[in-house]
């Protein structure tokens, strides 16, 4: 009798931060509201693949992040338009600035996790699923 072992899609793989190449670890040392939200491991705990994959290669998550934080001021000061019947200004900037603040972990991290999936020619392999 075999065991199933279970292989996450690749779209469950970025939303829970996972290595792209096993989908099995984590990209990340901490939760991300911990204070070291920052901290990513070097290499892989799982099948060993090193993150970095050349020197500055998360410089890009930049850009990805700039467009996930646009698009999500742009959500809040259209909502607050909306909700509040076009409130006075400092009700704009309080509502986009908080949001900006309470995203910036997020955003953080979901553009390095979308660098690694999206725009690196790296591939799950199923050599290195669930090795654990």
């Amino acid at each position: 009798m075999s065991q199933h072992q279970f292989t996450p899609t690749k779209a469950q793989a970025i939303l829970q931060h996972k290595c792209p190449r096993c989908q099995s670890g984590k990209l990340f040392k901490t939760g991300t509201f911990n204070k070291n939200f920052t901290q990513m491991h070097a290499d892989c705990p799982v099948c060993g693949f090193h993150f970095e994959i050349e020197p500055g290669f998360f410089w890009g998550a930049m850009y990805v992040s700039y467009a996930i934080t646009t698009a999500i001021m742009i959500i809040v000061g259209l909502s607050v338009l909306f909700i509040g019947n076009n409130p006075d200004s400092w009700v704009y900037l309080v509502c986009i600035i908080g949001s900006f603040f309470l995203a910036a972990p997020f955003t953080y991290r979901i553009s390095r996790v979308l660098m690694l999936h999206l725009f690196s020619p790296i591939q799950f392999e199923e050599r290195f699923a669930n090795k654990q």
